[in-house]
């Protein structure tokens, strides 16, 4: 069951797992929550421990990381900043090397990406990066598990994103080009994704037969599209720019009217949490495409399948 290859890795952003790697990943996910539902034990973690560093709370991120530890036989230990000395100065590099002392791999929810590159830098156990400021990889890997569950392939699809350019968005441009999807990020102007990461995610999409992009026309985006995916338009952190959001995303809202130009079997993807009536309408995000709970309910098999692969056992 468990993946050598992938033992002792990081999981900081899908650009460094290969297609292969990836597929290996879905594959495990697939395994894992089958035995689950078949109430078949996988104890592959039996005594491990697994540090969960948050900067900011999160419902589905702790639940789903602390309870597949245990499903895997394992302990989580939830850490909060009131927790760290981090909190209070102390170096990055210091509560780096003196956890992975302590547990056999650290889950860390941090708004700057360059800060969790440096923890996993100094520690000597694997890092999961469970969101930062450009990157949710975890969120990622578990659409791709959602997608392939609903469509049974990956290749090929058109995947449609409509709304802030943010971390979401770019680890959906890195996945989808992994694994050779059509994936476009529709933004309004300003709210655009980070140009380095399009630009890696084009060259990895030239590799694969992929194909990624992104535009400012969500009617044209959206035509022909396998899957809709949005995300709200102040995610956290920027909430004070609510009322400016809701104004230049007011054309962006992904409704009855947009869905009707995509394929008539056409899935709806959402991270959540969700703002009904803002970025999403209710009879979407609540209508029978959609696949939301499906999709949430698969971070817990997506990360037990990251845990199986990298902690040694």
């Amino acid at each position: 069951m468990k993946q050598d290859t992938l033992l002792n890795r990081d999981f900081l952003t899908l650009f460094d797992y290969s297609p292969q790697e990836i597929e290996q990943l879905l594959e495990l996910a697939i395994d894992l929550k089958e035995k689950l539902k078949n109430g078949q034990p996988t104890p592959i973690l039996a005594g491990k421990s697994l540090g969960m560093i948050f900067e900011n709370s999160s419902t589905r991120t702790r639940v789903s990381f602390e309870v597949g530890m245990t499903q895997l036989g394992g302990h989580a230990l939830f850490l909060s900043p009131k927790d760290l000395q981090i909190g209070r100065g102390e170096l990055i590099k210091d509560t780096a090397q003196v956890l992975s002392r302590y547990v056999d791999a650290i889950m860390i929810r941090k708004n700057s990406h360059e800060q969790v590159v440096e923890f996993a830098q100094h520690s000597s156990v694997p890092v999961i990066n469970a969101l930062t400021d450009m990157y949710h990889p975890c969120q990622a890997l578990a659409d791709l598990l959602t997608i392939l569950e609903h469509k049974k392939k990956l290749k090929g699809l058109k995947l449609v994103y409509i709304g802030d350019g943010n971390n979401v968005a770019h680890s959906l441009l890195v996945a989808g080009a992994k694994m050779g999807m059509d994936v476009q990020v529709c933004s309004p102007e300003g709210y655009q994704v980070n140009a380095n990461v399009l630009e890696q995610a084009k060259k990895v999409a030239e590799e694969t037969g992929g194909n990624v992009s992104a535009s400012s026309d969500p009617k044209e985006a959206v035509k022909d599209a396998d899957i809709i995916y949005t995300d709200v338009w102040a995610s956290m952190g920027y909430e004070q720019e609510q009322q400016k959001r809701e104004d230049a995303f007011s054309d962006f809202q992904v409704n009855e009217e947009l869905v009707s130009l995509a394929k008539s079997d056409y899935i709806f993807l959402h991270c959540l949490p969700a703002h009904r009536g803002e970025e999403v309408a209710a009879n979407v995000i609540d209508g029978t495409q959609s696949v939301i709970y499906d999709q949430a309910e698969n971070r817990l098999h997506a990360q037990k399948a990251i845990l199986a692969s990298i902690v040694k056992s």
